[in-house]
């Protein structure tokens, strides 16, 4: 019962931060990027709850039950990634000052480019939306009371009710506040798990060997490795809800030193939840990888800490899901319905960015009673996303250079994105991969053949 009652007191009180931040979403600034106000540890704290989420809980649990520690590097590409960013490309991002990712895009090439990439991202961000929810399913499912899909609807309606009312400004305030929990929540059960292992010690005397393998092992080759950095560790470079962070950001040193902290933050959180599914194997193995840490929140740990513990999960779903939700909502409504109606005011944008709000979060659970698997749901979004746009953008950030055109990027984003697409659909394999080389592919042949054309086409308007 005292699981219950913690469950509905966050619930409440997410809920009670977006009434709250209300008053303060009133204009186009404050509801899409917090009025660009936010400090180091405001957008720290919100990029690191916003990472943490289904598949970096309930998901890499499930990696770390199934394959063992080389389950930690689906959240340790995401620190290389950050990295990435941090150093090269975080100031630059915060300093075009817009508010969405395809509105950088556009800058880059043209307003074609921005509604293709923002096409892209709507699309493909209903899954990822989708994923927190099936997590929350799961992670509630274990209370015993009600079923995963009555947990599902009733997250569903929290997260899009807190983010409606406050926008950003909900959305920031909830995720530092998310992050402190789910730092206490996940350490604590990770060493209550440990206590009754008996260390890492009596860990390694229940596993098999090759469950302590990195950063390779029988189960996760080079190969899949390869293609976590490029399909996933990528969306940390070039990912529409990291940029929502920066662009919140108070000036562009904020931004980059968010980035890098926000990595360095990553880590122990990625050992720390591969341990606990790893435990969940030792301790319960005959439950499916996915409830390992669910199972253990029921299962091993005592009434007060399994609350915590499940708020710590649920703050990690919820704070990924809002970000998520936001970013595709206000791309819908800012970059596609806007590029259509520029004419639209500052209050029917809003109105219509809340609208977008409701609707997206519920086709996001529809999808999810189809998809069912955490993993398989973000997996299925980031591989359409990462095979379209992430080459062009960051091509876009050094385009003279490169020398890449319009049209190259725009046909990248079309035959990338629709391979990424055709690969998840029809699961063919290795053909993710090969999306992101089609990808890069045509954003460099296109991009010359245009290239030649009108240089051509210069010749002979001389003579």
């Amino acid at each position: 019962m005292i699981d219950l009652v913690i469950i509905v007191v966050y619930l409440v009180a997410v809920t009670v931060v977006g009434i709250v931040s209300r008053r303060q979403a009133r204009g186009l600034d404050d509801f899409f990027v917090a009025g660009r106000k936010g400090s180091p540890l405001f957008i720290t704290g919100s990029l690191v709850a916003t990472i943490i989420g289904g598949s970096a809980t309930v998901g890499m649990a499930g990696l770390g039950f199934s394959r063992g520690l080389t389950g930690a590097w689906w959240l340790l590409v995401g620190t290389i990634g950050l990295v990435f960013l941090g150093f090269f490309l975080a100031k630059k991002v915060r300093n075009f000052g817009l508010y969405t990712l395809p509105q950088l895009a556009g800058k880059q090439y043209d307003g074609r480019i921005a509604l293709a990439a923002s096409i892209l991202i709507v699309v493909a961000w209903v899954g990822v939306v989708a994923g927190q929810i099936i997590a929350a399913g799961k992670i509630l499912s274990v209370l015993g009371m009600g079923s995963p899909l009555l947990w599902m609807v009733i997250t569903t309606i929290v997260f899009i009710t807190y983010t409606v009312l406050g926008g950003q400004h909900a959305v920031i305030r909830t995720d530092v506040l998310q992050a402190g929990v789910i730092f206490v929540g996940i350490f604590t059960g990770l060493a209550l798990v440990m206590s009754r292992l008996g260390g890492i010690g009596g860990l390694e005397s229940l596993l098999p060997a090759d469950r302590f393998a990195f950063p390779v092992s029988d189960q996760f080759s080079g190969l899949d490795l390869v293609k976590l950095m490029l399909l996933v560790g990528l969306t940390y470079v070039v990912g529409p809800d990291m940029y929502s962070r920066l662009f919140c950001a108070r000036d562009g040193k904020t931004a980059r030193s968010s980035a890098l902290w926000a990595a360095l933050i990553l880590i122990p959180f990625a050992l720390g939840i591969t341990f606990i599914g790893m435990g969940a194997s030792a301790l319960l193995p005959n439950i499916s990888p996915e409830q390992a840490f669910p199972a253990i929140v029921k299962e091993v740990l005592p009434p007060v800490a399994s609350g915590l513990v499940l708020a710590a999960l649920l703050c990690a779903v919820m704070s990924s899901a809002d970000t998520t939700l936001l970013s595709a909502s206000t791309i819908l409504v800012v970059n596609i319905v806007g590029r259509f109606k520029p004419q639209l005011g500052q209050e029917r944008v809003l109105a219509l960015s809340r609208w977008a709000i409701v609707s997206f979060g519920l086709l996001a659970l529809a999808l999810a009673l189809v998809l069912k698997g955490v993993i398989n749901a973000l997996l299925f979004a980031y591989t359409i996303y990462t095979a379209g746009l992430i080459l062009p953008v960051l091509a876009g950030f050094y385009r003279e250079k490169l020398k890449v055109t319009s049209e190259g990027a725009l046909a990248a984003i079309i035959g990338g994105g629709s391979v990424g697409l055709i690969s998840k659909i029809l699961n063919i394999k290795h053909l993710d991969l090969g999306a992101l080389g089609v990808s890069l592919f045509l954003l460099f042949l296109v991009s010359f053949i245009g290239r030649k054309i009108k240089a051509r086409n210069s010749i002979q308007e001389k003579t």
